[in-house]
């Protein structure tokens, strides 16, 4: 169709826009010819009419469907054209954050400004091996591109690193050597590649330097060779340099620095070695100080020196010549400071004695005085005579300037020969990649001769380069076999004509130069008369007569002529350089050698393209002036010849293009400024690549991808079985103009904008057939529910009429029932009435009858109760009266003792505070209760004696009354003689008195001391009751304080679980860390210990080499000389790391050349031992074949048949001998053994008795072997003819016979003295445990003693303490004790879990147990079925009594047996039919019959062959996986077994009482253990290295690229760089691939007998592998990140699950390490919009890290115009919700990782008496034992 028709309405165009370069517009109504106008509607929201330009009518450029926006090849697009390709870049890089683009066969990389995690190991090996298409666009793609075309076409490579300063340019040169030297291969040998990768810091500290553009900007050019051998490993490299920037050793721009090694040294100067330098700031020195910013951000010049010098080490730069080095920089900068004073206009001189020029010459070793006079003066040779003429301050500067530019210059050249020397190898080259670093276009405001070299070697570039891609686009459509036009492209050989043809701007310059008076005006003025006018490139501005102007292919460039011809001629006084050449330091004059002897990188070499190292030849001997007139060669042309070797070199190899662009000129991160970008696109070429292709046919589909892309826009009978064919019928209907695209052998090529047609045309058969799916759909929806509405009408009708007429039914029902409830109502209303009114009635009666009744009643009751009443209160009365005086009596004293009892109290509360308040605090109290009641008691007893004394004295005071009474009756009686005695009378009468007063005051005392006496009875019970209520408040609060302390305890023991589950966790974390540790440890050391046997076999084949016709001898006499012993492994293991150092010190005085011709020759030998090997192993295997053959039917016949007669017979008589023994035994027992022996309790009763069971069983077996023979002997046709052997055989058994009843005797004794020895342990164990018991009771005891004391102690001390002190200590020590308590309870908590795990594992172990007894069960095979059997030799399991499950052998054999057993034996012949474990189960028993015989040599000979013969096989078949799995599960039933019998009780629990008589007895091999841990450790790694290497191929096809669910994702259109198609074709790999690889990995292993956790180990790292590569692949492919994607790969994932069902493995942990895989498949599916998915994504993607999200999201790519792209806001969201979640930076997983392996102990039930050996495998040798 017509270009102008796709200018319909809604259509979007490109339109060119000032700030924004360009911008996106739709159309507002369709385009019609001849309109000058488009109506357009801008994204911001603005209409515009855009007017087309009248001359061109030229439309604006069509904008791609978004579908195609973001690819990653820029051909891909269907419109190619300068906003397209802009605007993708600006996608990529701005809202995937992706850096790489292609654009055909050039690799645009846009400058980030920030460090990005791209550049890891990890990336390097998912590129490795890739095909360029298949993975997303990156410098190690290209890399690997080059390094693969190396290999594949053995055509030498170059990869062109070009852009402007601050592009990235170094950095990407850099990663392209630093992907060579990872995946060559070479690393472990000669570290060449370290060298190269070293060569870089140095060259960037003495050729790199900040400009206003860059930091770290490349002030030359280099071209690195890279060489590389026969096995395309780095054997070398060599580097070229040009037009390094001299001038910037003595100037520097405002912002710029001199080269990164001035300031190295400036911040280095304090270091001892350095002060000889006499260096300080780089702010004294003006070579250093110009520029104003002599510090970088972010970089520390001392640690850059630091690295720099170990670079120079690295490079072998000895630290003599390294100070060299810097004595020359330092010297420059000390010349940079010296002055000159003006003595006139043409004449100058230096202060004397002037510091920075002595410090200089000291450096130098040069005359003070010499150098300081031709510093002022030059010397001009005449044809006659010479004059020494002064030069003026400004000439003197100049030529200061000028030394110092050649004294750097000529060191520059000596370090790049040094480093080229370092990395030369002798090795012949096969091949080389160079990698060229150059700059690019460059325009400033002020440009020179450097600029002016710059752009003429990038024309020469932009012409090679536009060569190529015409050639490539030549070659495509040659081989495609379609009609093609010449493509018109720019040449730009005019403007190379211009600069280096006869009489261009250089060779003028050159005449210019050579004429004696010769300026930049006159070689200016010459270019005018030259050019201007003739020549349309060149231009002469308009206001200067000192420039010029080129037309470049990139731009127009305005050149300064000032400074041309001096930077051009380079001169230097040769005074100057005599003096230099004349120093006492011996480095200075080898750098001023003669040019035609110095190494000059920049000089041109012979002609062609010379090998890895470009050593010039000798210069031939001619006339000093001719050797003048070459020395006199200028900047120029040096440079022009070194650019045409250059271009040689170039054409002479393949290139691939790396084009750097600079974002912005403000190193802002992620920022992408339009007008720099497209200013640097059209420099570099990238539009003129699109151009190109433009030109042509960009868009190529295979016939396959066509097809599946537009299936949708044919109809069913255009399809067709031929695709080609369909594709053309389909192709000429939907496009008419057939000039649109071409046919070729196995694609379609389209013009540009064909494919955004069909995308239109598919997009609206898309949408039309969307549009009508949504019609009917919505019609069936609506008719739905129509239908559900009309349906629900009609049902709610009929339930609303049938409502209606049951509510009138009802309203019927009601009247009626309304009309019969009154009438009974009113009449029960009546009735009730009338039965009210009699009722009351008669209880009106009955209540006044009984009223009156009553009232008499109570009148007789009333006088009767008034008697008693007055009775009553008489008593009452007087009661009364009695009780209140008593209750005042008992008041008072109430209250005195209460008085008392408070003073009491407040001493007890006292008293109270001191006491403890927690858990002894009830117990004080109560002693003090008690103490206080025996207080009272003894008062009480007080106040009885004060009672008795009372009445005592109330005893005396009466009878004296009484005696006084009588005395007074005696006085009245002798009245008469009294009245004699007045006198007399009256005295008695005073003492009278007296007595009365005595007696009265001592009623008064009494009375006091009853008072007090009661007062202090309240008081004490006033005290009681106040010390109950708070012994009370002290109970409940100990209760409480119980309470919270029982709570408290609680939440520390959840607490100290947690903790204790999270440590446990941690450890185990760690455990597994440091398992991995160790047995990549060991990986290590099996690799270098494998290493060393090669290299010392190698030495041991260069020594002795064999003859042509020397034949191999027997492998017997080879294994005999074993190569290790069993200590000296163990020897090894312990001292790795002085193993490691050896071979490094034994290294250093070797010859490196040497070294590295021994190692290649060494490789050819290894290549050469393997053919041969391979070759002797096939002819062997054809000699077994033949012989086989020869060896027949008739003879394996009659070897049957003798067989069986044989068998039959000693069968027979063993079943006689049998019942002989029987009768013997029983008779011995009744009649001759003792009673007290023979008792049925007696241990040589029942020792006898299991015996005499056992020969029972044994009979039975016997009798069932000899029916399984009869019933097969009957079977054969053949009859049996008896032989001679009858009687060898009868002699065998006679002897047999003997050898029994010394055996049975024996066996007999071994029981009795067994059964007394087990009596006697358990009495000792039982004597053991009761008196540990016994002493742990003791200590317990003790242990309450010493707690008692200190409590007694602590109480004593807080007593004496004051109260709050006796608070706070009672209170430490209540959580003193507390936690005592807790700490015992966590390690009763401990051992408690201890002992569950250890429970839990016998459970799980008597569960394998009990599973392997039923799989035996199962297994076991009837003797029917043993009967239709064909006929073959017989192998009967049977319990053989006299077998002690020992093998024995002569120690001659030994190497025989090794040699049988493991280096011969073939998983899949011979052991496929064998018991599993069998040769471990042999060598064990044989182990076992070396322990027997207590031979310390024989175990350590026979365990070193067998550790040394199985390394052997898996060095020699290693890559096999059978027999690699045979192997592993060998050794480790080898270590069970060893754990099984060597009688520790850990390994016995599962044993059989038979099992535990055959443990090793005299050798303790917990050492050979280890070993063979360590060993199945290595082979277990081999082995997920072997499967690794069979799946890794299948992975990324099988999971990712195969369509599994056939048409759910679409192909996108690409570019040149073709994917990986997804259609399976035969050679693809499949997901049923690698199911069945899978299967067969598991039937394998199964097979073998390997262990159940051990193939659920297995199957886990498998599974780890796949979900590693396949989420590293989706990392790095933008076009497998889409939603159809992520449901084929869930699909996939299902089915793996799938898998682990089906062979019972989902509790393996396998599907566990698909977990990142499964949610980057659902971050694939999900919405991804608002803050609400953003959440979901972030709780989902829990096994992801940040970056991996991140990364998911910026690939996401839309496959059909449906779906939407993640916007920039939305992965913002996620950032932030993400940044506190701490997890890896590292973007990919590590495909490489192993998890650490365990071999948990299984023990075999496997009785070893029972084991057979077959014949087939060779070991006759060995006998039963």
């Amino acid at each position: 169709m017509a270009a102008s028709e796709l200018y319909t309405k809604f259509a979007r165009v490109w339109i060119p826009d000032p700030e924004e370069v360009w911008k996106s517009a739709e159309l507002l109504k369709d385009y019609k010819p001849g309109d000058k106008v488009l109506l357009l509607h801008l994204e911001e929201g603005k209409d515009l009419e855009y007017r087309l330009d009248p001359k061109t009518k030229e439309l604006p450029h069509l904008r791609n469907p978004d579908i195609l926006v973001g690819e990653n090849d820029l051909t891909a697009l269907s419109y190619l054209h300068e906003p397209a390709v802009l605007h993708n870049l600006r996608v990529r890089f701005i809202d995937s954050k992706l850096i790489y683009t292609y654009c055909g066969i050039v690799l645009v990389a846009i400058n980030p400004y920030e460090q990005l995690p791209i550049y890891g190991e990890d990336i390097i090996n998912a590129y490795s091996g890739q095909n360029m298409g298949d993975m997303d666009p990156h410098i190690f793609a290209v890399a690997e591109e080059a390094y693969k075309q190396m290999a594949r076409d053995e055509r030498n490579q170059s990869i062109i690193v070009s852009g402007e300063s601050g592009a990235g340019k170094t950095v990407s040169a850099k990663y392209a050597m630093r992907y060579f030297a990872t995946v060559s291969g070479s690393a472990s040998e000669a570290n060449v590649e370290e060298k190269v990768l070293a060569s870089n810091p140095i060259m960037e500290s003495i050729g790199n330097a900040k400009t206003t553009r860059n930091d770290n900007s490349s002030r030359f050019g280099k071209y690195i060779e890279i060489g590389f051998d026969k096995r395309y490993r780095i054997i070398g490299a060599n580097m070229r340099t040009y037009l390094l920037e001299k001038s910037r050793v003595v100037f520097q721009a405002e912002e710029e620095r001199n080269y990164h090694i001035f300031y190295q040294l400036c911040a280095s100067a304090k270091l001892p070695e350095f002060k000889m330098l006499r260096l300080g700031n780089a702010d004294d020195f003006n070579y250093t100080q110009q520029g104003g910013s002599p510090v970088i951000e972010g970089v520390d010049d001392a640690k850059e020196m630091a690295h720099t010098r170990q670079a120079c080490t690295l490079l072998g730069i000895s630290e003599s010549h390294q100070m060299g080095i810097f004595r020359i920089l330092a010297g420059i900068l000390h010349l940079g400071n010296v002055g000159f004073t003006s003595r006139d206009a043409d004449s100058c001189t230096i202060p004397p004695k002037h510091e920075p020029l002595c410090i200089f010459c000291d450096l130098m070793g040069v005359d003070y005085e010499e150098m300081c006079h031709w510093l002022c003066h030059r010397k001009l040779a005449t044809a006659t005579e010479t004059y020494i003429k002064p030069i003026s301050k400004l000439q003197a500067t100049n030529a200061r300037d000028a030394l110092a530019k050649h004294i750097y210059a000529k060191l520059f050249n000596w370090i790049v020969d040094n480093v080229n020397q370092a990395l030369h190898s002798a090795v012949k080259q096969h091949s080389f990649i160079g990698v060229l670093d150059i700059y690019g276009f460059e325009t400033f405001e002020i440009n020179s001769f450097e600029q002016f070299c710059i752009n003429y070697a990038n024309e020469k570039l932009q012409q090679q380069f536009n060569m190529h891609v015409f050639k490539l686009e030549q070659e495509e459509y040659m081989k495609e076999q379609i009609p093609w036009t010449l493509i018109d492209f720019y040449d730009n050989q005019p403007c190379i004509n211009l600069i280096e043809s006869k009489l261009g701007i250089l060779d003028l310059l050159d005449e210019e130069c050579k004429m004696p008076k010769g300026t930049d005006d006159t070689w200016a003025q010459k270019l005018y008369n030259t050019h201007l006018n003739k020549c349309t490139l060149f231009e002469k501005p308009r206001l200067s007569n000192k420039a010029f102007i080129i037309q470049h292919f990139a731009d127009k460039v305005e050149y300064q002529c000032e400074g041309f011809l001096e930077k051009n001629k380079d001169t230097v006084f040769e005074e100057q350089i005599k003096v230099l050449k004349s120093s006492k330091f011996k480095m200075l004059p080898e750098l001023f050698q003669d040019d035609e002897k110095a190494i000059s990188p920049t000089s041109a070499t012979s002609s062609g393209r010379t090998p890895l190292t470009r050593i010039p030849a000798k210069p031939t001997k001619g006339r000093p002036g001719q050797m003048a007139k070459e020395h006199k060669k200028t900047v120029g042309h040096q440079f022009r010849n070194s650019l045409h070797l250059l271009m040689e070199t170039l054409n002479a190899t393949t290139p691939h293009y790396v084009r750097c662009i600079k974002p912005n000129d403000f190193k802002f991160p992620f920022t992408f400024d339009e007008k720099r970008a497209v200013q640097q696109l059209r420099a570099c070429g990238v539009l003129e690549t699109i151009r190109i292709s433009a030109a042509g046919f960009p868009s190529r589909w295979t016939y396959q991808e066509f097809f599946s892309r537009y299936r949708v826009l044919m109809k069913q009978k255009d399809v067709l079985s031929d695709r080609k064919q369909t594709c053309k019928n389909v192709l000429e209907k939907l496009i008419l103009d057939k000039d649109k695209y071409q046919f070729g052998k196995t694609k379609i090529f389209f013009r540009a904008g064909q494919v955004a047609y069909l995308e239109k045309l598919r997009a609206d058969k898309l949408r039309a057939a969307c549009i009508r799916i949504q019609k009917t759909i919505r019609g069936w929806l609506l008719r739905k529910k129509y239908l559900r509405m009309r349906k629900a009408a009609i049902t709610v009708q009929r339930y609303v009429r049938g409502y209606q007429a049951r509510c009138y039914a009802k309203f019927l029902r009601r009247t009626k029932a309304a009309t019969i409830i009154q009438k009974y109502w009113r009449m029960f209303v009546v009735c009730r009435r009338y039965k009210i009114r009699r009722a009351a009635t008669i209880v009106l009666q009955s209540y006044l009858r009984g009223f009156l009744a009553r009232n008499r009643y109570r009148k007789i009751l009333r006088e009767h109760k008034a008697v008693i009443i007055q009775k009553r209160v008489r008593g009452w009365l007087a009661r009364t009266h009695y009780k209140r005086s008593m209750h005042a009596i008992i008041y008072l004293q109430c209250c005195f003792r209460r008085m008392m009892a408070k003073r009491e109290l407040k001493k007890l509360k006292i008293e109270a505070r001191s006491v403890e308040r927690y858990k002894k605090l009830h117990i004080g109290m109560e002693n003090k209760i008690m103490q206080l009641q025996r207080k009272v008691d003894e008062q009480n007893k007080d106040y009885k004696c004060l009672v008795e004394k009372l009445t005592n004295l109330e005893g005396i005071y009466n009878s004296e009354t009484e005696k006084l009474r009588s005395d007074l009756e005696r006085l009245q009686l002798s009245e008469e003689e009294a009245k004699v005695a007045t006198g007399r009378v009256l005295s008695l009468q005073e003492e009278i008195a007296k007595l009365r007063k005595d007696l009265e005051q001592t009623r008064s005392e009494k009375k006091c001391i009853e008072e007090r006496a009661d007062q202090y009875k309240q008081e004490t019970e006033q005290l009681v009751s106040n010390l109950k209520e708070e012994n009370t408040l002290l109970k409940q609060e100990k209760e409480a304080l119980n309470h919270r302390i029982v709570e408290q305890a609680k939440e520390m023991t959840e607490t100290m679980e947690k903790k204790l589950v999270e440590e446990t966790k941690q450890l185990e974390l760690d455990l597994n860390d440091e398992r991995l540790r160790y047995q990549n440890l060991l990986n290590e050391f099996s690799r270098l210990e494998e290493r060393y046997d090669d290299l010392k076999e190698e030495m041991t084949l260069m020594v002795h080499v064999p003859k042509p016709g020397h034949k191999r001898t027997d492998s017997t006499h080879s294994s005999n000389e074993s190569e290790y012993t069993f200590s000296s492994e163990i020897a090894e293991m312990e001292d790795i790391p002085s193993r490691t150092e050896e071979p490094s010190e034994k290294k250093v005085p070797l010859d490196m050349s040497l070294f590295l011709k021994l190692q290649k020759r060494v490789t050819e030998l290894e290549q050469e031992k393997q053919v041969m090997q391979d070759e002797l192993d096939r002819k062997e295997e054809q000699v077994l074949r033949s012989k086989a053959k020869e060896e027949e039917r008739p003879q394996i016949r009659g070897a049957e048949l003798e067989y069986e007669s044989l068998k039959r017979q000693e069968l027979e008589s063993e079943n006689k001998k049998l019942k002989n023994e029987l009768n013997e035994l029983r008779k011995a027992l009744s009649e001759k053994s003792a009673p007290e022996v023979t008792a049925p309790g007696a241990p040589a009763y029942r020792v006898l008795m299991e015996q005499l069971t056992s020969v029972s069983e044994e009979l039975d077996v016997r009798k069932e072997e000899v029916l399984i023979l009869r019933s097969q002997l009957v079977s054969q046709k053949e009859a049996i003819h008896p032989k001679n052997t009858m009687t060898d055989s009868t002699i065998l058994l006679e002897d047999v016979q003997k050898m029994k009843d010394k055996g049975e005797i024996a066996q007999a004794y071994i029981g009795l003295k067994e059964t007394n020895r087990l009596l006697e342990s358990q009495l000792q164990s039982q004597k053991r445990s009761h008196e540990n018991e016994a002493e742990a009771l003791r200590g317990e005891i003790q242990s309450l003693k010493e707690e008692n004391n200190r409590q007694q102690q602590l109480l004593a001390q807080n007593l004496q303490l004051p109260p709050e002190a006796r608070i706070e200590a009672s209170l430490q020590h209540e959580i003193t004790r507390l936690t005592n308590e807790n700490l015992d309870l966590m390690e009763q908590l401990e051992k408690q879990d201890k002992t569950v795990r250890k429970l839990k594992k016998q459970l799980k172990v008597f569960a394998k147990k009990i599973g392997e007894l039923e799989v035996g069960q199962m297994e076991n095979i009837s003797p029917g079925q043993i009967i239709d059997e064909p006929i073959r030799p017989v192998n009967i399991p049977r319990k053989e009594k006299d077998f002690q499950g020992m093998l024995e052998y002569k120690k001659e054999d030994e190497q025989k047996l090794v040699k049988n057993l493991i280096l011969e034996l073939k998983p899949r012949g011979v052991a496929v039919n064998l018991i599993p474990g069998l040769p471990a189960y042999i060598l064990f028993m044989c182990v076992r019959h070396a322990d027997y015989l207590n031979d310390d040599q024989k175990v350590r000979s026979l365990l070193t062959s067998t550790i040394n013969s199985i390394k052997k096989v898996l060095k020699k078949r290693g890559d096999d996986f059978e027999t690699v799995s045979f192997w592993l599960s060998n050794t480790c039933r080898f270590l069970h077994c060893l754990k099984q019998y060597s009688g520790e009780e850990g390994f016995m629990k599962h044993n059989t009482s038979r099992q535990n008589e055959h443990c090793l007895t005299n050798f303790d091999l917990a050492e050979y253990r280890q070993v063979l841990s360590d060993l199945a450790i290595q082979i277990y790694q081999q082995l997920v290295r072997v499967l690794e290497n069979i799946l890794q191929p299948m992975i990324v096809s099988g999971m990712l690229e195969h369509e599994t669910i056939q048409g759910v994702s679409g192909v996108k259109p690409t570019g040149l760089r073709k994917r990986t198609s997804s259609i399976a074709d035969e050679g693809t790999y499949t997901l049923d691939s690698i199911l069945r690889q899978l299967n067969s990995f598991h039937s394998v292993m199964c097979q073998h007998g390997m262990d159940p956790e051990l193939i659920k180990q297995v199957v886990k790292q498998m599974f780890y592998i796949v979900g590693a590569i396949t989420l590293n692949n989706l990392l790095l492919r933008k076009d497998m990140c889409s939603w159809s994607k992520g449901m084929q790969i869930r699909y996939n994932v299902s089915q793996l699950e799938e898998w682990l069902r089906d062979k019972n493995l989902m509790n393996s942990g396998a599907k566990e390490t698909l977990e990142p895989l499964i949610q980057a498949a659902q971050l694939l599916q999900v919405k991804k919009k608002t803050d609400d998915d953003a959440e979901a994504i972030c709780s989902m993607c829990n096994a992801l890290t940040t970056a991996q999200i991140v990364k998911v999201l910026n690939l996401y790519t839309p496959v059909n115009e449906f779906e939407e792209r993640v916007s920039v806001s939305f992965i913002r969201t996620i950032q932030m919700r993400l940044r506190d979640r701490k997890d890896s930076p590292q973007l990919l997983m590590d495909a490489k990782h192993i998890f650490p392996v365990t071999f948990p102990f299984n023990p075999s039930s496997l009785a070893l008496e029972t084991i057979q050996i077959p014949a087939s495998l060779g070991l006759g040798f060995i006998s039963r034992v």
